[in-house]
């Protein structure tokens, strides 16, 4: 997926495409943490992450968001174009101070990518949707004009998930079987009582919004293009309060 030589991603890490961008490989002691993992898909990848982050990191999250959540902008793909849309997106951010907690989350999302030396993760932040709150359809990769820099992976976090909806939808990619596994735990499920075929032509996943859990996937196919199966959605939440935390990595895509 990625391309390019050791001083390719010195240049980009000094780009100032996004300043926030950092390298997250300064050094730091984190404690064992332990997760599991699902492969809901193969192309593009995506996995699906039970207990990404503790308990207790958490409730960190939470209490260093609560005093610097703002509304949410949305961008077409150029960095000056910025606004609040509400019809697109209605939900808080908060961008993240880089304390010793957030950084071993940085160095998770990291490890769990091999530490690709052509990845550069972008500032943390939270975002919070209360009732009523909800994101569009949407790529995570940019539509715009073709650039060497993009966002080659998104890590989906749920800090918080004590909401009626606010799951994350895929119309795209092709259901699990639910019959099999604990896919029901993660995802929210219909009656399979029907047919094997028509199970197997069956599309679409939501993911439930589940604390401390979380969904990763690849943006961009090996030749850099998009790929189309990750437009996705935060599903509107009905009651309650929803926090989730965005990790992206950008890296340098093969054109």
């Amino acid at each position: 997926m990625l391309s390019g030589s050791r001083n390719d991603a010195l240049k980009f890490r000094g780009t100032q495409y996004n300043a926030s961008l950092i390298a997250s490989d300064e050094p730091v002691s984190c404690p064992t943490h332990n997760y599991n993992t699902f492969v809901v898909s193969r192309q593009p990848l995506i996995i699906y992450i039970e207990n990404f982050l503790s308990p207790e990191e958490s409730k960190h999250l939470l209490d260093i968001s609560d005093d610097k959540f703002e509304p949410s902008t949305v961008t077409s793909g150029n960095p000056d174009d910025v606004s609040i849309r509400e019809n697109i997106r209605v939900s808080e951010s908060a961008l993240l101070e880089r304390d010793d907690i957030v950084r071993c989350i940085e160095h998770r999302a990291r490890a769990f990518q091999g530490w690709n030396p052509y990845l550069n993760i972008e500032r943390l932040r939270t975002q919070r949707y209360t009732a009523g709150g909800y994101y569009k359809h949407h790529y995570d990769w940019n539509e715009g004009p073709q650039r060497s820099e993009n966002r080659i992976t998104t890590f989906n976090v749920y800090v918080q998930g004590d909401c009626e909806g606010g799951g994350t939808e895929f119309p795209r990619i092709k259901t699990p079987d639910t019959k099999k596994g604990r896919w029901c735990e993660f995802l929210e499920c219909e009656d399979n009582s029907g047919e094997g075929e028509e199970l197997e032509e069956r599309m679409g996943v939501t993911f439930k919004a589940i604390g401390g859990n979380a969904i990763f996937w690849e943006n961009l196919s090996p030749d850099g293009t998009g790929y189309e199966e990750t437009w996705h959605s935060g599903m509107p939440v009905k009651s309650g309060t929803k926090v989730g935390l965005n990790i992206w990595s950008w890296g340098i895509a093969r054109r």
